[in-house]
């Protein structure tokens, strides 16, 4: 594996990790939103990943990255509250707000932060090492 592929890797899981990330802020942000139309309740978006292989020539060439395949809505049904008063309320009083758990999301914001902490520590790591690598022929 090239040395530089190192750098490959970890930044596709970098970025992977920042989209995930913003997903996770976006829905902590917009979970108290309510509508007064169960289609229009904001859904919770997650990102979706699986590990791309990239072949080449070489066996030992073979190094798999993050590959984000989309976003996603949650399906999860709407939450239905009585509040007649509250101006986005339909005709029954009714409004719905998202089903967004924040317990959830901030599972998920920890871990994603935890990951990108990792994958910079990996980029960090191998600089230094290529860094070591070049001085070692200075005397």
């Amino acid at each position: 594996m090239s040395a530089f592929r190192m750098f490959d890797i970890a930044g596709s899981a970098l970025s992977a990790q920042s989209l995930r990330l913003n997903l996770t802020a976006s829905n902590i942000a917009n979970m108290n939103n309510v509508s007064g139309d169960p289609a229009d309740v904001y859904r919770a978006k997650h990102a979706v990943f699986r590990a791309a292989e990239r072949p080449f020539a070489a066996a030992m060439d073979r190094a798999a990255a993050v590959q984000v395949l989309g976003v996603v809505e949650s399906s999860a049904v709407p939450v239905e509250r009585y509040d007649p008063g509250h101006p986005e309320a339909d005709e029954n009083g009714l409004v719905y707000a998202s089903a967004v758990s924040p317990m959830e999301e901030m599972a998920n914001m920890i871990s994603a932060s935890r990951s990108y902490q990792s994958n910079l520590e990996v980029v960090n790591t191998a600089k230094d090492l290529m860094l070591r690598t070049l001085s070692l022929g200075q005397g």
